[in-house]
């Protein structure tokens, strides 16, 4: 079974159908093939893929809270992989989703929710942990701190075990920077550079369900890799593996007059995140513990499925 405490079919809603969503149903389909998961979907269109891979579609959206009463006492565990609105302070779509859900006979008694690791901000390459101040230098980290607020608040009120995972950057085979690298977006010289986090969507998908069978209540959990890279460095890294040029150097200075503001944003904050508690207390083996493995698995076609 996917969650220990429940001896019954399982019954799991993904809320949030992405990339990572569809590597969970397939482990899911793998390894707890008596669960019944139901996958949330906005378009009507993507419904006959999701009921194909094996969740059952329901279709509602979290900008409109009226849609959303159908979830209510549908599930015994929740995986919140939702990102938040594009604009204001606060993820108004959590704020729906938990409403909807405590509309239910019975409430969830598990949810894990997919944050970020840049609630963290600005930590000028120092190593860190789940016990670092929350410190939001954007507007999007800050509507993600204002989730995990809420989940968390909302958890201790009704008895709900809310598990917080904090991804980075994430890749994949098909989720790697070649246009970039084809395009010659340049990177920062190494003495400006910053300090990235990785991690590969399988093994993201895979600290979901540990989260489901051993999250603690109330638990923050780094999703991270074991790589210590700068950003270029990454980006070089793939470059080499797929016979690509690597990215032009050039100084902060340089780059903000070549730059957007958005991709300036991402250049502004360096930290390297520990991820002691995702191996101890989730007991999660990496299938790619670091970049290198997982490029190389891309670069050569191959594939890894971790335990």
């Amino acid at each position: 079974m996917v969650v220990g405490y429940n001896a019954g079919v399982q019954k799991i809603l993904i809320v949030g159908s992405g990339d990572v969503a569809r590597r969970i149903l397939s482990r899911l389909a793998q390894r707890a093939p008596c669960a019944r998961v139901y996958a949330l979907v906005r378009d009507a269109s993507r419904a006959a893929a999701w009921r194909a891979a094996g969740a059952t579609p329901v279709l509602a959206d979290l900008d409109d809270r009226a849609s959303l009463q159908r979830i209510a006492g549908l599930a015994d565990s929740v995986l919140h992989l939702a990102p938040p609105p594009g604009d204001g302070p606060c993820d108004t779509r959590t704020r729906n989703l938990l409403a909807a859900l405590g509309k239910g006979k019975s409430l969830p008694r598990r949810l894990v929710y997919v944050s970020t690791t840049g609630v963290y901000g600005d930590c000028g390459g120092a190593w860190i942990d789940e016990t670092r101040r929350l410190n939001p230098e954007s507007a999007r980290a800050g509507r993600r701190v204002d989730a995990e607020r809420r989940l968390r608040a909302w958890g201790g009120k009704n008895g709900v075990a809310v598990s917080i995972l904090r991804a980075p950057g994430i890749y994949a085979a098909d989720r790697l920077p070649l246009e970039r690298l084809q395009r010659g977006t340049p990177a920062l010289i190494a003495a400006d550079d910053v300090y990235t986090n990785h991690i590969h969507a399988d093994d993201l998908a895979a600290a979901c369900l540990a989260a489901l069978r051993r999250g603690g209540a109330n638990r923050a959990y780094n999703v991270v890799d074991d790589s210590d890279l700068k950003m270029a460095d990454y980006f070089a890294r793939v470059a080499a593996a797929f016979d690509l040029p690597p990215p032009p150097r050039l100084s902060r200075a340089e780059a903000a007059r070549q730059l957007s503001p958005v991709q300036m944003s991402f250049l502004r904050e360096s930290r390297r995140i520990g991820n002691h508690r995702l191996k101890n207390e989730l007991k999660l083996q990496l299938a790619y513990p670091t970049v290198d493995a997982g490029i190389a698995a891309a670069a050569t076609g191959r594939t890894t499925c971790s335990s």
